[in-house]
């Protein structure tokens, strides 16, 4: 299992936002491409954040619950980070046993500090069912 590298699983072609997009915007990019969460970057492509549904629907709440207008926060002020990464090689287990210990749902994968994929628990998931059954 050490031999499966990262990049035999991952999604090639992550969701991502700029920073500077708004909550809204990127809420609704969350639910019509039916992901979790999307990997933030800058204008130059390099990955700068995460941010999740959970990260959303906070922001959203609060608004609500205070009376402003929703969602027009920029990314970037909601943003989970500094943001592990991941190269293609590295190995499915190692990669694994990191996001559990970090509580992590996803990983971007860089390359040269340029994005190119992203891991998430379903892909390790089918990585390990793919080797152990």
């Amino acid at each position: 299992m050490a031999s499966v590298r990262i990049k035999d699983y991952m999604v090639s072609q992550p969701v991502t936002v700029l920073q500077s997009a708004t909550i809204a915007e990127t809420a609704r990019m969350i639910t019509e491409q039916k992901v979790s969460g999307v990997v933030v970057v800058n204008e130059a492509g390099v990955v700068v954040g995460m941010l999740s549904e959970l990260d959303c629907l906070r922001n959203l709440l609060s608004e609500a619950y205070n009376g402003q207008a929703m969602g027009g926060e920029a990314v970037a002020l909601a943003m989970t980070t500094p943001v592990t990464t991941c190269a293609a090689d590295a190995d499915i287990i190692s990669i694994a046993e990191s996001m559990l210990a970090n509580k992590q749902r996803r990983r971007p994968v860089v390359d040269q500090g340029k994005l190119v994929g992203q891991i998430t628990c379903r892909q390790l998931l089918g990585a390990l069912l793919d080797f152990g059954t």
